[in-house]
């Protein structure tokens, strides 16, 4: 049944495609009014605008039928494997177990216990000149 049904809802929708293709905008009428001669058309005098207006509608309206017969299809289908019905369960997760080959962090240093500055760099010289004397000059 819900194959059949999807089948004609699959129709349906290419049926619409093509009948709201076919129809004329708005505009179209103008230059009918033109002499363009719409009495010998093959829907008659008046055109196909009702004929084509009236067929989409009657699709449209199958259309959502079947729309919401298979959304209703598919919750019964859904509520009958119960997949709505409970919440789902949650589990505990267990922590987490280190296995790493690899040695532990070193803490985190201290601001005082940062290494000393190698010699000759700019850092070094300024370091210096604060901690002498005010006196004295560095070399």
């Amino acid at each position: 049944m819900h194959t059949i049904l999807v089948v004609v809802h699959l129709f349906l929708s290419i049926g619409l495609i093509a009948l709201i293709l076919i129809q004329h905008g708005k505009g179209a009428d103008a230059g009918a009014a033109f002499g363009s001669g719409a009495s010998g058309t093959v829907f008659g005098a008046k055109g196909s605008a009702n004929f084509l207006s009236r067929t989409t509608a009657v699709l449209a309206a199958l259309f959502f039928i079947t729309s919401l017969a298979l959304a209703w299809m598919v919750m019964n289908q859904a509520r009958e494997a119960g997949i709505m019905v409970s919440a789902p369960q949650t589990k505990e997760i267990p922590a987490p177990v280190e296995t790493s080959d690899l040695p532990p962090v070193a803490p985190k240093k201290e601001s005082g216990d940062l290494p000393p500055v190698p010699a000759g760099t700019p850092a070094a010289a300024e370091k210096s000149q604060k901690a002498a004397p005010a006196g004295e000059k560095t070399k």
